[in-house]
């Protein structure tokens, strides 16, 4: 076996969420709880087949997040897999639960627009994902000022009331 780390391949503030999913209806259906749960919603989706022909099977309604998704879905090449890229302006926390509640959703690895490395295993038989290493480490406990700035930032963003 051999381990490996794929770094996402992404513009700088692009949101994405990598899952994993067991069966062909997943693109259908994963698009079909995307653009249910936001109307008018920009994304990409790729998805990794695991039998069978073996393809990266797609959708979107961004042609450029599209192909973001094929190229990193293809990178990573980890079987019954997606990858989904939203646009500017749309974020996971409006579609994670969408997507979680898709029957061919079986567990979401992330959802971030942090830099991203994917810990891959390679067999003999194919590629799997053990982890993910989303962002940074910490560099300390937040202090009174950190609390203050989370709050005032969450209001900020529409998230909390004041």
């Amino acid at each position: 076996m051999e381990l490996q780390s794929v770094r996402i391949e992404k513009p700088e503030a692009a949101n994405f969420i990598l899952g994993q999913t067991h069966f062909i209806k997943t693109v259908e259906d994963v698009h079909e709880a995307l653009v249910g749960a936001v109307p008018g919603i920009k994304f990409g989706l790729a998805f990794c087949e695991a039998s069978g022909a073996c393809l990266v099977r797609c959708s979107g309604t961004d042609a450029a997040l599209l192909e973001l998704a094929k190229k990193n879905a293809l990178a990573l090449g980890a079987g019954h897999t997606f990858i989904v890229f939203l646009g500017d302006g749309f974020f996971p926390v409006n579609v994670l639960n969408a997507l979680k509640m898709v029957p061919e959703v079986c567990r979401i690895f992330c959802a971030t627009a942090n830099p991203t490395e994917v810990l891959v295993a390679q067999t003999e038989q194919g590629r799997g994902i053990l982890g993910v290493v989303d962002g940074f480490s910490p560099k300390g406990v937040e202090d009174e000022e950190g609390i203050t700035w989370r709050k005032d930032f969450l209001r900020m963003i529409g998230y909390k009331i004041k």
